[in-house]
């Protein structure tokens, strides 16, 4: 899932449906953002998966089960840890869920949709790596490449 979700990120996204996503790139004080728009399509394909799999087409049933647990994982990583859209904050000091905050983060460094790194939930490149991507890519020239919590 994590392929399909990195690709759907840059290339949808980051893409043809940036429309959506922009408001995700931009400061709000709304509890909702059009991006959300993105987990309804994708909670409705999984449910559809699941039925349609429920009825005979047995691997389409374990492809929305996979996508539905995604989903949950994101809200909790993407959502909760990374955006701290849940009403109680926890900042990761140190290990890999660092490493997915500060990674988010640099993805966030660069304004507009084009240019950016780390199009992963669940699967962050070490951010050395990262940070080294985006001053080969942009100049050094970066809204925000301080990552540290």
């Amino acid at each position: 899932m994590e392929g399909v979700a990195w690709a759907a990120h840059k290339y949808i996204m980051h893409g043809w449906g940036w429309g959506w996503h922009r408001s995700h790139h931009e400061p709000h004080e709304d509890v909702f953002e059009r991006n959300d728009l993105y987990a309804v399509v994708f909670a409705l394909l999984a449910i559809g998966l699941i039925i349609y799999g429920s009825n005979g087409f047995g691997p389409l049933y374990w492809v929305g089960v996979g996508m539905t647990v995604y989903g949950f994982l994101y809200f909790f990583v993407h959502d909760g840890l990374t955006h701290q859209r849940w009403p109680f904050r926890y900042v990761p000091r140190n290990g890999y869920l660092k490493r997915l905050v500060q990674a988010h983060r640099l993805h966030h460094a660069v304004d507009g949709k084009e240019g950016c790194v780390s199009f992963g939930f669940l699967y962050a490149q070490p951010v050395q790596k990262l940070r080294d991507q985006l001053r080969e890519t942009h100049g050094g020239s970066l809204k925000n490449l301080d990552t540290r919590s």
